[in-house]
């Protein structure tokens, strides 16, 4: 059976569901190919249930800095049951009617590329389908975590993202491989429900490397008051699990192995572009697709394939993928009516992509780091402020932590880059998108007036700091 539609999506996560709805939205026909759950890996094993798992511990860090108020022990089976509403029970129907509603036509089922503009799917009963495409074909099947080859770690079947946030019980010992995002996520969320020894081993020198390291540092510190064992500079080189869901023997390139009732596993992710039909097309097997500012595949005669979220590699963030979809599904759109399209320069997702990491004290940052912005050879100024010296913090919590650090452009007097780390400091972070992609000038941002006594008078006194 062979069907036709002006754009297909293989990938029904938040990004191929943009596609789609903005395709439509321009006046076009619509298919969505999808082998697990309509709303992706997002909806059901990663962001949502991640932030149901951590809302109680953050919850009961801000209690514990209120004198006056207690909370009693946190009650393992309801948060998980929270977990499982925000999820749907891991049932997609409303989100398959949601697709269909758009309207595009939602099929269930494997779809790898088949040559130019076609798309065959292996349904759930085994039948093949032929899905052509008068546009665009658009990849948008997201990213799979990556396990190292160490020696009997696939073979102890550990626990990535997926597995973690999807957790029934929580282990007792926990070992975590990673100090990225997921791992401190997970490792603060599990330890906080009831795993009695969490420990984290770092190839690194500290935690969440990628941002400013001050933030590490102070996630590192809270870490530790907590009673998470965090070991930097730790390599796993071996591990053993000689019974099925038993015991795990991590083995280190130093000092005695770490024993363990599960292992979590989080050092990355790959796009998940394997076995997905990308030979047939001239691209490589399970490799990123390049784009560009459009998200069109540059490796692609004609410009019918198109490539957003995960699998492109421009930012691994799911608000990100949702951006990218939306200038991708106009584009489609525009093109197929003939109209001529504005510049694509200065997009968000390069510089301009915000990231929040869930911990307690959260930790969030849009654009460059002092690293990032010395090395793309700016001529800049850091600013540095306490937190915990502004009247709104001290008003939320005693022993508020926290520091806000910004990169001035010194030639042009804009923000390069801004970074929070701090108990609630997640909701700070819109404001510094706004001024760090908007470019806002200093002089200009200094009449923008925080409320007191609210944390944003953090912005007030870097801009203070900053000699305005």
């Amino acid at each position: 059976m062979a069907d036709e539609f002006d754009v297909i999506v293989i990938g029904a996560g938040p990004a191929g569901e943009n596609v789609a709805d903005r395709a439509v939205r321009g006046g076009l026909t619509a298919a969505i190919v999808e082998e697990r759950l309509a709303g992706g890996e997002c909806a059901y094993w990663a962001c949502v249930p991640s932030k149901a798992l951590l809302r109680p511990i953050d919850l009961a860090g801000e209690v514990a800095r209120v004198p006056g108020l207690s909370l009693g022990p946190i009650d393992v089976t309801a948060v998980l049951a929270r977990r499982d509403r925000t999820v749907s029970d891991y049932d997609d129907s409303g989100q398959v009617e949601w697709v269909r509603s758009v309207p595009a036509e939602f099929v269930r089922g494997r779809g790898r590329l088949d040559g130019p503009r076609r798309v065959r799917v292996t349904t759930e009963t085994g039948d093949e389908r032929v899905l052509t495409a008068r546009q665009a074909v658009v990849i948008a099947t997201g990213s799979t975590a990556a396990v190292p080859k160490t020696p009997g770690l696939a073979e102890a079947a550990p626990w990535t993202s997926h597995e973690v946030t999807a957790a029934t019980s929580i282990p007792g010992r926990l070992a975590v491989i990673g100090g990225g995002v997921v791992a401190c996520e997970m490792a603060q969320a599990m330890h906080g429900l009831g795993a009695r020894q969490t420990t984290m081993l770092v190839r690194g020198g500290g935690l969440l490397n990628r941002m400013e390291p001050f933030a590490g540092e102070l996630l590192a510190e809270s870490f530790a008051e907590q009673g998470i064992d965090v070991r930097t500079h730790t390599e796993a080189v071996r591990v053993e699990r000689p019974e099925p869901g038993g015991k795990v023997t991590v083995h280190l390139a130093e000092g005695p192995p770490l024993e363990a009732d599960e292992l979590l596993v989080a050092t990355g992710r790959h796009p998940a572009t394997r076995d997905l039909g990308l030979d047939t097309v001239g691209l490589p097997d399970g490799a990123t697709v390049p784009v560009d500012d459009s998200m069109r595949a540059t490796g692609v005669a004609d410009g019918w394939l198109y490539a957003v979220g995960d699998v492109n590699g421009r930012a691994l963030l799911t608000h990100m993928g949702k951006y990218q979809a939306r200038i991708c599904g106009d584009v489609i759109a525009a093109r197929a009516r003939g109209d001529e399209l504005p510049a694509m320069r200065d997009l968000a997702d390069g510089y301009g992509a915000p990231q929040v990491v869930f911990t307690d004290p959260q930790v969030c940052a849009v654009g460059r780091t002092e690293a990032m912005a010395r090395a793309d050879g700016f001529r800049i100024r850091v600013v540095d402020y306490d937190m915990a010296a502004v009247a709104g913090a001290y008003l939320l919590g005693e022993g508020y932590r926290g520091k806000a650090r910004a990169i001035v452009d010194e030639d042009r007097k804009v923000l390069l880059g801004v970074t929070f780390a701090g108990p609630g400091a997640a909701e700070l972070l819109h404001a510094a998108t706004i001024a760090v992609t908007a470019e806002v000038p200093l002089d200009r941002l200094w009449h923008a007036v925080p409320s007191f006594p609210t944390v944003s008078e953090i912005w007030l006194r870097l801009l203070e700091t900053y000699g305005l």
